[in-house]
């Protein structure tokens, strides 16, 4: 239902829009659908990993080794894999929901998608050239350590 109002929302807002300067509006919506189609890969690309992780991956597999119960193990297969990993934001959380609903632990996610995020060591490199090999290492060390008391922190409020 509050979707439906969303799109209800948006519908009259461009209405409005296109009464007021249909200029302006045909412009916009022009920028939107090229926006549109610029994401387009990415988003085919989403569905395609989420598809082949959940196809290659079953339940219990992602249950042993990321669930609640993998304990510390879970955790830092799930730091490492997050920390040497380069995926953006907006297909690495429809994976991680995805990894949820099959069995992952919240703790164990969170740690992933923060690794993902915040730690760099695809790009620490570059990172290295620009900031200085000290402060990258400085930088992905203390991200990765806020990573993972955050995701401590999730854990024992999720459970």
């Amino acid at each position: 239902m509050f979707t439906k109002i969303l799109y209800a929302g948006a519908f009259v807002w461009l209405l409005l829009s296109f009464l007021k300067d249909r200029e302006k509006t045909k412009t916009a919506l022009k920028k939107a659908w090229k926006s549109f189609e610029n994401i387009l890969p990415s988003v085919l690309a989403v569905l395609l990993l989420i598809g082949f992780v959940l196809t290659v991956l079953d339940p219990d597999l992602i249950s042993k080794a990321i669930g609640s119960d993998s304990g510390l193990f879970g955790l830092l297969l799930a730091a490492v894999i997050g920390c040497i990993t380069l995926i953006p934001g907006f297909i690495a959380f429809p994976l991680a929901a995805s990894l949820l609903r099959a069995g992952a632990g919240y703790t164990q996610i969170a740690v992933f998608v923060s690794t993902l995020m915040m730690v760099g060591v695809a790009t620490l490199p570059l990172e290295m050239q620009y900031f200085g090999k000290r402060a990258a290492l400085k930088r992905n060390a203390l991200s990765l350590g806020a990573a993972v008391i955050t995701s401590l922190m999730v854990g024992v409020i999720m459970k």
